[in-house]
């Protein structure tokens, strides 16, 4: 019996109760399609099967299923099985009015964000495929906090080939994304004492907003003509840097200041968090390494898959110096992302997969750059564009006082953009000027021309 209990297919959640089983039975149905629990046209387990799961006789499930059907709460049809009638629909209270949001608009250049129709769909599926095969039963378990084997193992390979990173399997810890990496360091900081991060003047508030969650207080580092002042961290427990493509600005730290922050961690006992920033994808350049390269015992590289495949996969990674890791597993490490999305990006970084995406997708953000470039030479060249020799994003200097009206224009074009002064930290007190922050990458192919043209409609 417990074999046929087991077996049996829908199942059907009721508590008869009153006097009388067949009554109980039927009340208990009847209150469900009444209250709305059983929507119309869903389908009841057979007679057996719910007698069966309810311990009770066949009949009397029977006899409670044909009185419902004589008043018209329950249907039934040869080979259709038993159904609540599609006339049994319970008046709900009105929904309350929503809130009127903005609408979305049809263009956009935020940065920050790939081209998502471009996501290598066919290939993924190929990837989880071929894992989820091979993988051993005990992958689908809790597993080593620091993220599966086989992930952590095709990263280090990778990240040395491809970034310069010196990465041993073991000191590699997954995550989901850059921002869960930088909140669980955060706290790992926060709780061996520090109390500052020093960070740079342009970033994101949201990295910002979670430093300070976990206890820290962030300070804006110093900027001049060269860039980032990151050899001057001040009295800073660690430094946050984006030494390869600095986001927003888009320049890459120099290597004389490069060196001049390791030697400021080494001497004091700070720490670097490298943010890899769009890494992958440069243009006009030689590949700049990472900075974890000086000193692996003193830099926790990140990086993410959120530019190069999407962000909505949820995956990243850090590599750990090996006397931070125990802190970092201790507070929560990779135990947060799903193994089977770990299992796919493993298989598709061992298959070469991953690097003929980064390959096809540097190809496509260059020539969309170069469109930029072009189209607002020819259509507004008294626009000065910068940061363009990597990543996936512009800067689009504009005349003094014009940011705001820019941004406005451009909503009435129908297009989203960002402004630089969005990005700058509320400590620095030296701006660098007027810019709109353009995502190159983000509009879809069949939208690029139209989002192009409302960009050049909305400039001065």
């Amino acid at each position: 019996m417990a074999e046929r209990w087991a077996t049996f297919g829908i199942d059907l959640h009721l508590d008869p109760s009153g006097p009388g089983l067949r009554r109980g039975l039927t009340d208990a149905l009847r209150e469900a399609v009444r209250g709305g629990r059983l929507a119309p046209g869903t389908r009841l387990p057979s007679s057996r099967s719910l007698a069966a799961d309810l311990g009770i006789a066949r009949n009397t499930v029977a006899d409670a299923y044909a009185d419902l059907i004589a008043e018209g709460w329950l249907t039934a049809r040869q080979g259709s099985g038993t159904r609540v009638a599609p006339r049994a629909v319970p008046e709900r209270p009105a929904a309350p009015t929503p809130r009127r949001t903005p609408g979305r608009l049809p263009y956009s250049l935020m940065p920050g964000t790939p081209d998502l129709a471009s996501f290598p769909r066919a290939e993924w599926l190929r990837a989880t495929r071929r894992a989820l095969a091979a993988a051993p039963h005990d992958a689908l378990g809790y597993g080593d906090p620091r993220g599966r084997p086989e992930l952590r193992e095709a990263l280090a390979g990778y990240l040395s080939r491809v970034r310069g990173v010196r990465a041993d399997p073991g000191h590699v810890v997954v995550c989901s994304g850059f921002s869960h990496g930088l909140q669980l360091l955060s706290e790992v900081l926060r709780a061996r004492g520090a109390r500052t991060l020093a960070v740079e003047p342009y970033g994101l508030d949201v990295h910002w907003d979670l430093v300070h969650r976990a206890g820290l207080k962030t300070v804006p580092l110093a900027r001049d003509a060269l860039g980032t002042r990151a050899q001057d961290p001040g009295d800073a427990d660690a430094v946050l840097l984006n030494p390869a493509h600095q986001f927003p600005l888009g320049g890459a730290l120099r290597p004389e200041r490069r060196a001049a922050v390791v030697e400021w961690a080494r001497r004091t006992g700070g720490l670097i968090l490298e943010d890899d920033y769009d890494g992958e994808f440069r243009y006009d350049r030689q590949p700049v390494g990472a900075l974890q390269d000086l000193d692996p015992g003193r830099v926790v590289h990140l990086g993410t898959a959120s530019k190069s495949l999407a962000p909505g996969l949820r995956l990243g990674w850090m590599v750990v110096p090996p006397w931070l890791l125990p802190d970092v597993v201790d507070h929560g490490g990779g135990s947060t992302v799903s193994v089977v999305e770990q299992l796919a990006l493993a298989e598709f970084l061992a298959s070469g997969a991953y690097d003929r995406q980064v390959r096809a997708a540097r190809l496509r953000y260059r020539r969309r750059r170069d469109a930029l470039v072009k189209a607002l030479a020819d259509g507004a060249p008294h626009v000065r564009v910068t940061g363009i020799a990597a990543g996936l994003h512009a800067v689009l200097e504009l005349p003094p006082g014009t940011e705001q009206s820019v941004q406005r224009s451009a909503v009435w074009q129908g297009l989203a953009v960002k402004g630089l002064d969005s990005f700058r930290h509320p400590g620095v007190t030296d701006p660098v000027g007027d810019a709109l922050v353009v995502g190159y990458a983000t509009p879809p192919d069949h939208a690029w021309n139209g989002t192009l043209d409302a960009l050049l409609r909305s400039l001065p």
